[in-house]
């Protein structure tokens, strides 16, 4: 994702879902711009804050996993800082965890987990991904994937 092959001002739309945090939100958005045509736009979604306060715990665990998480108007700023015009900005529907992520994962578990019988690796990663679950269910009120479309003038 940092070492892309395409010619400057390539695109029209850059469209990223769950993936920037692979090279950073900021990082992304700069390298990227470069891609896009003037007028061109980017829309990624990014693991943000829903408020400016949390539960100790879920923000421990979540500056463990990605210190560049942060409230939807700091990465709106970010956005700005980085050549864009904000367009729109939007948290992404519960259901898309519930229904589309998270349930989705059980079935795939419970095979993974037959395939893998004993597997004290397996069993660890099921483990963790079942604790994600929880804590998604638990403190969602407090984060989640929000959608960010910038404009590049």
């Amino acid at each position: 994702m940092d070492k892309l092959p395409f010619k400057e001002e390539e695109f029209d739309l850059i469209w990223s879902e769950g993936a920037i945090y692979n090279i950073g939100f900021e990082r992304g958005l700069t390298e990227w711009r470069r891609f896009l045509k003037k007028g061109g736009y980017v829309a990624v979604t990014e693991v943000s804050w829903f408020t400016p306060q949390r539960p100790a715990e879920i923000e421990q665990i979540w500056l463990n996993a990605y210190l560049e998480i942060d409230t939807i108007p700091n990465k709106v700023a970010i956005m700005q800082k980085t050549g864009y015009v904000p367009v729109d900005t939007f948290i992404l529907p519960e259901n898309c965890w519930t229904e589309h992520f998270y349930a989705l994962q059980v079935s795939a578990q419970k095979l993974f987990m037959e395939k893998y019988a004993g597997n004290q690796n397996a069993m660890r990663l099921v483990e963790n991904l079942q604790h994600e679950a929880q804590l998604c269910a638990r403190y969602k009120d407090y984060y989640g994937y929000a959608f960010y479309i910038g404009n590049k003038m």
